[in-house]
């Protein structure tokens, strides 16, 4: 593993050893002991899109592991923003850092900072694939659930980044996994190819209700996501009863999780009702988002 640029780049060995390790490493945040496996080493984080979550787990997450992260705005602190191409920044950041994480819109940005920067690369979203969450998503479900196999998840909304990473990482974990999306908002052509290598485990639907029978955990997104807002009316009507409510919730199999990759957008893609009796599991979900992550950078720059 040199980097982590998309859940399908991951071998099977390679997740479970990620979830291990951030495992790991929340047990030692629990218990106060330190875990400095990136002392003395520097970390840029660049931000192409606005963030909550994906900012603070890893400022805090570097500061934990004992280095120092770097918040570089892209569109208003870079040379980027003003047109250097990316393969020169990739150049420069590798010769001053140990590792880069990137939060953008382009796939191939990520890609080209892996290929010309000579240091670890990792992708905190672009509109392909969110692999950092997904990460924290499987750690969550195995906390919760114990184990992968012979379980069902269900993703209900937009085939997005999170869907795309969803299907790969369930898949590869052990899991079935059923994507339920409109017609024209399917998963990426490639990742339900991949889903192909899974006979009988993957299921492609646009019925909620169907999709959510016999569920061990429910995913969901929102309807719009950072850089479509010019859609969002469009999307309100194509997305109208993608919406994890109780009558979704009730076809799942008893004590299912409802997982959410936050912001969410209460009385759309979920209810009020359900979002707050699943709280629990959402926001450990959101906390897991700092130790994967811390995982993955202990792995590529720390020797873990």
């Amino acid at each position: 593993m040199k980097h982590l640029l998309k859940m399908s780049d991951l071998t099977r060995e390679e997740l479970f050893h990620i979830l291990d390790v951030a495992d790991e490493l929340k047990a030692d945040r629990k218990a106060g002991r330190p875990h400095p496996y990136l002392a003395g080493k520097t970390v840029a984080l660049i931000f192409a899109k606005a963030s909550t979550r994906t900012r603070t787990s890893f400022e805090v997450g570097v500061y934990q592991l004992g280095g120092l992260g770097t918040y570089l705005n892209a569109t208003t602190e870079m040379q980027i923003g003003r047109g250097e191409p990316i393969q020169d920044t990739a150049r420069v950041l590798g010769r001053y850092y140990d590792g880069i994480m990137i939060r953008t819109f382009k796939q191939s940005d990520v890609e080209a900072l892996a290929q010309y920067s000579g240091v670890p690369v990792i992708n905190g979203l672009t509109d392909y694939c969110h692999p950092c969450q997904v990460l924290a998503d499987l750690q969550t479900i195995r906390e919760f659930k114990g184990g992968f196999e012979g379980r069902k998840a269900c993703f209900i909304g937009d085939g997005n980044n999170m869907a795309n990473s969803l299907i790969v990482g369930c898949l590869m974990a052990g899991m079935s996994f059923t994507a339920v999306c409109p017609e024209d908002y399917r998963p990426a052509a490639d990742v339900l190819d991949y889903a192909q290598k899974f006979p009988g485990k993957f299921q492609l639907c646009t019925d909620p209700k169907e999709g959510a029978v016999g569920a061990d955990v429910l995913f969901t997104d929102v309807w719009t996501s950072m850089g479509e807002e010019a859609e969002t009316e469009k999307r309100r009507k194509a997305f109208r009863g993608y919406q994890i409510n109780e009558e979704v919730l009730a076809l799942a199999n008893p004590g299912c999780m409802v997982q959410h990759c936050l912001p969410a957008h209460r009385g759309e893609e979920i209810t009020a009702e359900v979002f707050e009796a699943h709280a629990a599991e959402i926001f450990e979900e959101a906390e897991n988002r700092l130790h994967a992550q811390k995982a993955v950078m202990a792995i590529l720059m720390g020797g873990k």
